[in-house]
């Protein structure tokens, strides 16, 4: 019977500045796990022959603590191995049992609830930490037993009965695999972290289906355009204008514009990938973010409102109410009561409509006078096809303005 072994590595996979954590290593049966130690060290200052700090202000104190930690872990793992409770156990498994028994008020062995909270409130953009939240929120409805679920619980069998609670609330299948695709990167994360070896959706298939057309037609996009609206929806109608002159751009990263740079350009970094991006301001847009220039942004779209999702929606409701207006009786209005007794209706003369079908409308257009495919990804932010070209960054974006200005005189009829 081979028992586990235990050493101390620094881990250099992912730093902290310059400095990598120590961590102690569990292996057994070539397989490993690791225990981090808060105890964070330049690569020059670890001796791994020797497994001791050198050449750090406090490499005494660390030496010490590394040094006890080791030593009780190898007496827990000798006590436990003698009793025959690790004699089936894999590294992973070795080191929660190690965890429950070391901090056992601070650590739940294998928790997968517990987990998945701990990974949403990591999320950076709000939203996709209430993403998260509402995904955790179904799960508890599904699964009384969901708060004493470990990872190897949520099984394929589980994942389907999952999937069947929530049809039930969500007929449209990817409205539901919003939530599993939260479970499965939740799985990864702990799979990353040497929390479990499962891994459910090995059998079962996040399988999307075909979303509905999101893009406006030429046709339809010029009567847009020039749509006789509402004065409050004016302004929203510039800002869908806008975004079209900007290549689609995400109605956060347009709340959060702070300036247009000297060459024409705007910089700044996508709020959704985090990436940097710059889209050169043709004169049609500039003539709208000069109608709308903010106080603190570029924009004056946050001058009033608490932050970019609630613009979002009322963004987006006062596209839905682009059309016809008809005035019908009130289903609420009673004698005497404070309600009107006929209501305003809107009729949409474009169902469906939302901030987001600028970009894919875009796109589209893009596509139908032949830009390149290339060309487009580079547009929207995508991975670009040819990436050995060291300099494709730079090359792709002359191009990214050149096929612009090429899509707004299509749309706007304005002849080379």
């Amino acid at each position: 019977m081979r028992m586990a072994t235990v050493h101390i590595y620094l881990d250099k996979r992912s730093l902290r500045g310059s400095e990598a954590q120590l961590k102690i290593g569990i292996n057994k049966r070539g397989s490993s796990a690791y225990i981090p130690l808060g105890q964070w060290i330049l690569p020059s200052q670890w001796d791994a022959v020797r497994e001791k700090v050198k050449e750090h202000p406090n490499r005494a104190r660390i030496n010490s603590y590394i040094a006890n930690r080791k030593t009780t872990i190898s007496n827990i793992l000798m006590r436990l191995t003698e009793d025959g409770e690790l004699t089936r156990l894999s590294a992973t498994q070795i080191k929660n049992r190690l965890l429950a028994l070391l901090e056992p008020k601070e650590y739940e062995p294998n928790a997968f609830i517990q987990r998945m909270e701990a990974y949403a409130s990591t999320r950076e953009a709000q939203s996709t930490k209430e993403k998260y939240e509402q995904t955790i929120k179904k799960i508890l409805e599904y699964d009384g037993r969901a708060r004493s679920l470990t990872f190897e619980d949520v099984s394929k069998e589980w994942l389907e009965g999952f999937d069947r609670f929530l049809f039930k609330y969500s007929p449209a299948r990817n409205g539901r695999n919003i939530h599993f695709r939260n479970i499965r990167a939740v799985f990864n994360d702990a799979i990353d972290n040497e929390i479990t070896t499962a891994y459910p959706f090995r059998k079962f298939k996040i399988r999307p289906e075909a979303t509905p057309k999101r893009s406006l037609t030429l046709q339809q996009l010029r009567e847009l355009f020039s749509y006789p609206v509402e004065p409050y929806q004016k302004r929203y109608l510039d800002m869908f204008k806008l975004s079209f002159f900007l290549i689609g751009i995400n109605v956060t990263d347009l709340c959060n514009l702070c300036e247009i740079s000297p060459d024409g350009h705007l910089y700044y970094r996508r709020a959704k990938t985090k990436k940097r991006y710059c889209i050169k301001v043709e004169p049609e847009a500039l003539e709208i973010i000069n109608r709308y220039r903010g106080k603190n942004q570029l924009l004056n779209l946050m001058d009033d409102i608490r932050s970019p999702r609630t613009f979002t929606l009322k963004f987006d409701r006062a596209l839905k109410e682009i059309g016809p207006v008809t005035y019908e009786p009130n289903p609420e209005w009673k004698p005497k009561s404070q309600k009107h007794r006929l209501h305003k209706v809107h009729h949409s003369a474009f169902p469906g409509l939302s901030s987001y079908w600028a970009r894919h409308t875009w796109a589209t257009i893009a596509s139908e006078i032949d830009i390149p495919n290339e060309t487009i990804s580079a547009a929207l932010g995508h991975s670009i096809t040819n990436k050995t070209t060291a300099i494709y960054i730079d090359f792709n974006m002359a191009k990214v303005d050149a096929a612009n200005r090429k899509v707004i005189d299509y749309v706007l009829g304005i002849k080379e």
